[in-house]
């Protein structure tokens, strides 16, 4: 495949992508689909390459009911095929729990090098390290890298996403019992097909968002 053929394989896909708000329920994604898809989090950067997500794919209907009510009663909650809920990392990113020194240490760096970046990264965060409220919006920026690659991965293998913020973050903890001190909610994404056609695209032209200096 030429240059010219993966970028128009590449913006096909972009223009595929959107937010679908229905899907078809009697539709299922392949397991080797989901896989990729996930596969494209795993693979996606963070700042420091501290990986601070995980990725709950909930696939049992019954959950799916529970959560909607608090998700806006969204449609998507219920009729996607899989309901991926990425969590953005808390307690790990904190230095003292010897997780972010780990991360780093797989890296080939001599002794010194390893506590200069574990310096760094403690200086850089310094001001919301003891806030886990600033420290999750931090964190949870870190999982739109990985939410974006993984619905842009589903559209070029034509399957929907729709990102969604708009849920009772609190609630939506609870229904999921997670320990807060360690993973938060940032975003839920869920995947399948769409039952209605995809409505036109707007965006603004090119030269009217770009500036070069």
């Amino acid at each position: 495949m030429t240059k010219q053929e993966k970028k128009e394989c590449f913006l096909e896909a972009m223009q595929f992508r959107h937010a679908c708000k229905l899907f078809d329920e009697t539709k299922k994604i392949p397991q080797e689909d989901i896989e990729f898809i996930l596969e494209t989090a795993r693979l996606s950067p963070s700042s420091f390459g501290m990986e601070g997500w995980k990725f709950l794919v909930i696939t049992n209907q019954e959950l799916k009911e529970k959560l909607r009510p608090f998700c806006w009663n969204q449609p998507q909650i219920t009729t996607c095929s899989h309901l991926v809920v990425i969590l953005a990392a808390i307690n790990n990113l904190k230095p003292q729990n010897g997780v972010v020194k780990k991360q780093l240490a797989r890296r080939e760096l001599t002794q010194e090098q390893l506590d200069g970046y574990l310096q760094k990264y403690t200086s850089h965060l310094q001001p919301i390290l003891e806030d886990d409220e600033k420290l999750f919006a931090w964190s949870a920026r870190q999982t739109y890298i990985a939410a974006t690659n993984m619905m842009q991965a589903a559209a070029t293998i034509e399957i929907d996403s729709c990102p969604i913020e708009g849920f009772e973050k609190e609630n939506v903890e609870k229904v999921l019992k997670l320990d807060t001190k360690e993973y938060q909610v940032a975003l839920l994404l869920p995947f399948g097909y769409r039952v209605n056609p995809q409505p036109q695209k707007l965006r603004y032209e090119q030269e009217e968002i770009v500036k070069y200096l």
